[in-house]
């Protein structure tokens, strides 16, 4: 059921995400990543009020409930969110140097991972 759950929300995101693109592309043009950059910050923003409201006063939501609006939802719309949270935890914990680690790493593996990705395709295709 919890599948099902994400599928859906994640659905629901990916068409907010879809709907984003169009938007800031008709209102910004297409020169410069606005939509993206959007997603990312109001999917942060959106992923700590929803982090917060759970830790702090939703301790008696369901289960389904958070991962419908966070992993469902939320990754769906942006997976910067999830990014940023995990980042931030570690940082709260007083890991500094893993929330450093994770944000360095990240950053590097995704866009090294792209160029090998990149070449690799270029090789095949």
């Amino acid at each position: 059921m919890t599948y099902l759950i994400v599928f859906l929300g994640g659905g629901i995101g990916a068409a907010l995400r879809h709907g984003v693109n169009i938007a800031s592309a008709r209102l910004f043009g297409a020169a410069f990543p606005y939509a993206t950059m959007i997603e990312n910050a109001t999917g942060s923003l959106l992923m700590g009020l929803l982090a917060g409201y759970f830790a702090f006063r939703g301790g008696g939501a369901p289960s389904h409930l958070q991962l419908f609006l966070t992993t469902g939802i939320l990754g769906g719309y942006t997976t910067f969110s999830a990014f940023s949270l995990d980042a931030v935890l570690l940082y709260e914990r007083g890991a500094i140097g893993l929330a450093a680690l994770y944000v360095l790493g990240s950053v590097v593996l995704a866009v090294g991972g792209l160029v090998v990705g990149l070449a690799l395709a270029r090789q095949v295709f």
